[in-house]
């Protein structure tokens, strides 16, 4: 039975990622989107705070305490970061959406081996390489190969729009290992940093997230050792794609916490600036219409926040989750855009302080959480078909 309570771990992780939002990321988060970078300082405080040995042993504890609900875990974290900013929380250094795909597919050996060094108390990132130029969304579409020569895989293709792609030590790569098979081709391989022939090429420049590191990766005749291909958990023909589905089944509600972070942050700064900012002589009749508007955002934040919790609390327990994943995901992608812009334009009238430039911001970061993991059409469609599975829905 699903409870709406956190536990007392869990609202203590909550809390705990709060703090980290308050004290690290909003200090810096309006510098770091305009200059695009973020201090090195930064990072080594997010090592010690989160992969620090007292860190790491209290986030065990709380896990084994809670079952090891560490979907539950991580997407309360990602709320509260992300209300801090979520570009900053998407660079915090550790296997990221590299995880994932490791965990459910690797062998035990191959766990230890890729994700063991990031506890050694230096900085490490990991990354997914799934998207691709021409096909985006369209998994099943992927051009990038892999070929099996002797003792070596030789993988040849291109991705974009990867999360730290450039500072990452291992990439998780999707690749078909042949492309007449479609989704029964697809294969996940763990490429790492410095590998000749793993080309790091352009960082993109975006409207939105600024400070993340998105990055082009190109995969020129890269060799990489045959047991680094991930095929420790199922051997049917579609173990590789259906890896990749679970990786956004599992991804796709952090997105959905990620987006309701940063619509929690919106309301509660419009919600401010309306009780201390609005002018005087503003009619009483609008500033009505203006806290009605607000409440009813305030209860789609909550809706929000159910679904992205329920997708989570079935993905802890090995539930299939892929339509209520896609559903948190669609929802709180379309939500965040809704309130940021409802800022913005509450906030129209008011001079052009730091509430008014933080609501910018995150105007602008919204828009990818309406795209990234699948977009918000390609969610509908993954919903429609588990709705009308009888029905034949291309």
């Amino acid at each position: 039975m699903i409870s709406f309570t956190l536990g007392k771990a869990q609202q203590a992780a909550r809390e705990y990622a709060h703090s980290v939002a308050v004290e690290e990321m909003r200090p810096i988060s309006l510098e770091c989107d305009r200059t695009e970078k973020i201090p090195a300082s930064f990072f080594w405080n997010m090592q010690r705070r989160f992969w620090g040995g007292a860190a790491a042993q209290a986030r065990t504890q709380a896990q084994e305490e809670e079952e090891k609900q560490s979907n539950i875990f991580s997407l309360l974290s990602q709320e509260e970061m992300a209300w801090g900013d979520a570009a900053l929380s998407t660079a915090i250094p550790g296997p990221g959406l590299a995880a994932p795909p490791i965990l459910s597919q690797g062998t035990p050996e191959q766990q230890m081996r890729f994700l063991g060094p990031y506890m050694d108390g230096q900085l490490h990132w990991g990354a997914l390489a799934l998207t691709e130029p021409g096909t985006g969304s369209d998994v099943a579409g992927m051009s990038t190969t892999a070929v099996l020569d002797g003792d070596e895989w030789v993988l040849n293709g291109h991705k974009h729009y990867i999360t730290n792609g450039a500072r990452s030590d291992i990439v998780v790569t999707f690749a078909t290992i042949d492309t007449s098979l479609g989704r029964e081709g697809i294969r996940p391989f763990v490429v790492p940093k410095g590998t000749p022939g793993f080309i790091v090429g352009r960082i993109e420049e975006k409207m939105g997230l600024r400070a993340s590191q998105t990055a082009e990766l190109i995969f020129e005749n890269c060799r990489i050792p045959k047991e680094n291909l991930l095929s420790g958990r199922e051997s049917s023909k579609k173990a590789g794609f259906k890896a990749a589905m679970g990786t956004l089944d599992a991804t796709r509600p952090m997105v959905g916490s990620l987006a309701v972070g940063i619509a929690r942050a919106a309301y509660e700064t419009t919600r401010e600036w309306v009780c201390e900012e609005l002018p005087e002589g503003f009619a009483a009749y609008k500033r009505h219409v203006i806290e009605d508007e607000l409440e009813e955002l305030r209860q789609e934040i909550e809706m929000a926040r159910f679904l992205v919790w329920r997708a989570a609390w079935m993905a802890d327990r090995r539930i299939p989750n892929s339509k209520e994943a896609s559903m948190s995901k669609a929802y709180a992608g379309g939500l965040v855009m809704k309130v940021t812009a409802a800022g913005v334009r509450i906030t129209a009238p008011g001079e052009n302080g730091e509430r008014k430039q933080f609501l910018g911001k995150w105007f602008r970061d919204a828009k990818v959480f309406d795209i990234f993991e699948g977009t918000a059409q390609i969610q509908r469609l993954v919903i429609a078909r588990r709705l009308f599975p009888e029905v034949d829905i291309p």
